[in-house]
């Protein structure tokens, strides 16, 4: 079915860059509710005819990404519940009495879960985890939530399947499961992920160094109900190691997502599934919404391409000035727009470039990944992770502005994608 064009080609790529960035000025300074600055801007490029709302429905919207983070969501009403955070709280603080300790074991946790379980999923589990540390350390929320979604994000190039950038690489190029580690008899991007991490967990332990807030607390004997806890583990081993790919029509892991929610909702009880349902974070839900059509909107009209023939064609001859444009660029957009339809416009634009100059094209694909995968902490609404942790704060009162978000993030991340960009420029150029 076709849908009507008020616009020539020209005038619907320049419609929709107005679009976009009139849209993310007005998310970054959160002046009206971003949910509906999103939606209204989603309807926009549908109304205009420049896509349309079938496509925007069928294509541009990730119903399995809102499918898996509205289970998770309702899975960590549910875990909290059961007094598990409670327990881990108590159980980090009277091992880690200061506060500055038990906040970077926290985000180490989050990373380490990141590795198999999306970075969403994440920050809803841990987040009651974090909210029960804040509150007993008299700790400011603001710098827990934010911490712990930053921190979920950069572990996106550890494994193969940490990420969908990661999966359209390995998939793109061949590459296993253990080639991320030790790979043309290098090492590979795993493994420089990993050392890069380690100084970014330095970077957090120097930013946390004055918060020496202490909570001396007594053993206290918290009874956990242990079901949630194993919903969450077979939920995990679920998404880790069911062969997705091969389920043809059934290839669609928000199935888990819906049938989680639902089944927590159910154990939980009728009092209880009200109460979620009515917590449930559902202007994030709508920002995706919005935010899924919009940059759909912006791959139809060929923006994301005509950007990559830019790079492509710039003239440059030194591989590592290419490969850092690949990066910080990367960082750059990644922070705007969604890195699955960019990384698959940019694969082929590095087997061009490396082409072009008559080198591994490797390198290349392991710096685009390495933006895309951490560069999403540049804003607060650069990756999922970081949008649900600003509504949960705005929830409870915080306001979330720029320059607060900018001192926490940024140094964090930049540091991390230095080191990894130094490790790759040393070992594979």
């Amino acid at each position: 079915m076709s849908w009507y064009s008020i616009f020539g080609a020209d005038i619907e790529k320049w419609v929709t860059l107005g679009i976009f960035i009139v849209t993310f000025i007005f998310i970054l300074y959160r002046k009206f509710n971003i949910a509906v600055i999103a939606l209204i801007s989603a309807a926009l490029v549908i109304l205009l005819g420049i896509i349309s709302p079938w496509s925007a429905v069928l294509e541009g919207i990730n119903w399995d990404v809102l499918a898996i983070y509205s289970g998770y969501a309702i899975l960590a009403m549910y875990l909290r519940e059961s007094q598990l955070p409670a327990w881990l709280a108590n159980q980090v603080m009277l091992k880690f009495k200061k506060e500055k300790t038990a906040l970077l074991l926290l985000c180490m946790i989050a990373m380490a879960l990141s590795v198999i379980i999306a970075n969403p999923e994440v920050v809803i589990i841990l987040a009651p985890l974090a909210i029960e540390m804040a509150d007993k350390m008299k700790g400011n929320l603001y710098v827990y939530l934010i911490a712990l979604a930053i921190s979920s994000n950069v572990v996106t190039t550890v494994t193969m399947v940490a990420d969908p950038p990661a999966i359209l690489m390995a998939g793109y190029t061949g590459m296993e499961f253990f080639d991320f580690y030790w790979f043309q008899n290098k090492i590979s991007l795993g493994t420089i992920s990993v050392f890069a991490i380690l100084i970014g967990v330095l970077v957090l332990l120097f930013q946390f160094r004055k918060m020496n807030n202490t909570a001396d607390l007594p053993a206290v004997k918290i009874k956990v109900n242990p079901l949630p806890s194993i919903i969450f583990i077979v939920s995990v081993l679920l998404l880790a190691f069911i062969p997705w790919a091969s389920l043809g029509p059934f290839n669609h892991r928000g199935i888990l997502g819906v049938c989680l929610g639902i089944l927590c909702l159910i154990l939980g009880g009728k009092d209880n599934a009200k109460a979620w349902l009515k917590e449930f974070d559902w202007n994030s839900i709508l920002f995706l919404i919005g935010i899924f059509t919009l940059v759909f909107a912006v791959n139809q009209v060929g923006l994301l391409e005509d950007f990559a023939n830019l790079i492509a064609n710039s003239g440059i001859t030194s591989t590592a000035v290419y490969l850092a444009i690949l990066i910080w660029v990367s960082v750059v957009l990644s922070a705007f727009i969604d890195n699955v339809p960019y990384t698959v416009i940019m694969l082929p634009v590095c087997d061009f470039l490396a082409s072009s100059l008559g080198v591994n094209p490797f390198p290349f694909y392991f710096g685009i990944l390495i933006g895309t995968g951490m560069g999403g902490n540049l804003t607060p609404v650069g990756a999922t992770a970081n949008v649900l942790a600003c509504g949960m704060l705005e929830k409870r009162g915080y306001k979330i502005t720029l320059g607060n978000y900018i001192k926490l993030a940024w140094p964090f991340t930049f540091a991390i994608v230095a080191t990894a960009h130094v490790l790759l420029q040393i070992i594979w150029l």
